[in-house]
């Protein structure tokens, strides 16, 4: 019997996908887990979906959200009605489903204090501002270390813990016998040295190294005095690094906007005075060469084949970054072979105690 099932299917009515899918699924028996991602055009049937599945397979519990887009092994399902769902054989009581957290403050102790979790897989409302301070909440009191993404959608942004929530952070926390690999790849790619924050007003960058920041932004981007930067500065985002990170990791917020007058730029991440940024680029080379490192990194931790795999990207990756149908799935294919993986792209990545943008997480269970 295997430890992992995958299913995927596209281009027809929710219930018939639901029911491909579940056909698909016929031979596990003993699974106890499923991880669920409806693409946008899905959203509102996901609590349905779920529910088939659940009483075709016999798999009690599911998780998961709906994305912009969906994938599978080597497959990325874009605009168009599409399910992928992976079950997987867990212990009884070696996970804990987590219901919608709509506050940090509602994050309590662990009640059960034989329970300990080394993975949690949760999905997060991009629409909830404390999103962020939830999910460091979450790893911090539970010791958790947290994987997934936020839910990417036209209107609907419904969430799957058990049953169909919404408006906060929801998943599943794994213990038991876990062995995992994590990995993180980054999207973008630094065009100047880190600076520091001399001072800031709320998102507003006023001062870097002592200097106007919109200056120190132009002379990383090489535009000259006087130049408008407006039209260089379609890919180039805020990074604020990852203090403590062995791997260099930063966290990439958009650029707002720009006042030249007074020099200022604007993102979207409340800024301190002393904390480090840098300026980044977004674009497919530096991200496929990222990819790359990442997943070799995850095959010299790996002494065999994993079994399966999740898989959270940006919504702003996928085939909106890369030529080539599912460049990303295909990679991790090349890398591991057919082993079974699904996820979706979302509006942020979950990596750690962190909402990452314009990067990819990768989970192999091993």
């Amino acid at each position: 019997m295997t430890d992992f099932a995958l299913a995927h299917a596209a281009d027809a009515e929710p219930r018939a996908l639901a029911e491909t899918c579940a056909a698909q699924l016929s031979h596990v028996d003993g699974h106890t887990l499923g991880f669920l991602y409806v693409t946008d055009p899905l959203a509102g049937a996901l609590g349905e979906v779920a529910e088939i599945l659940r009483t075709a397979t016999g798999v009690p519990d599911w998780v998961g959200t709906v994305g912009l887009g969906v994938c599978a092994t080597g497959t990325e399902y874009f605009g168009r009605p599409a399910i992928t769902a992976l079950t997987g054989r867990f212990a009884q009581g070696a996970y804990r489903i987590t219901g919608s957290l709509t506050d940090p403050d509602e994050i309590a102790a662990p009640a059960d204090a034989g329970f300990v979790a080394g993975l949690g897989v949760v999905h997060g409302d991009p629409r909830n501002t404390h999103t962020p301070d939830i999910v460091a909440a979450l790893a911090h009191e539970k010791g958790t270390y947290l994987v997934g993404g936020l839910s990417a959608a036209e209107s609907a942004f419904p969430q799957l813990a058990g049953r169909t929530t919404e408006g906060g952070v929801s998943g599943v926390l794994l213990g038991g016998a876990l062995n995992v690999a994590v990995g993180l790849t980054q999207g973008c790619s630094p065009i100047g040295p880190t600076h520091r924050i001399s001072r800031g007003e709320s998102n507003v960058l006023v001062r870097l190294d002592d200097r106007p920041a919109l200056e120190v932004l132009c002379e990383d981007l090489g535009v000259a005095d006087g130049v408008d930067p407006r039209p260089w500065l379609g890919n180039i985002h805020a990074a604020l690094p990852v203090a403590g990170s062995d791997t260099g990791d930063y966290l990439v917020r958009n650029l707002i906007g720009i006042e030249p007058s007074q020099g200022l730029v604007v993102i979207a991440e409340e800024i301190r005075a002393g904390a480090r940024l840098m300026f980044v680029r977004r674009d497919e080379e530096s991200a496929s060469k990222d990819l790359r490192r990442m997943l070799d990194d995850l095959q010299s931790r790996t002494q065999s084949p994993p079994k399966a795999g999740l898989y959270f990207s940006c919504v702003a990756r996928g085939p909106n970054l890369f030529e080539g149908e599912a460049h990303e799935l295909g990679a991790i294919r090349d890398s591991f072979g057919e082993i079974p993986v699904v996820g979706f792209f979302g509006n942020g990545e979950i990596s750690h105690d962190r909402v990452y943008g314009y990067t990819g997480v990768l989970t192999l269970f091993l």
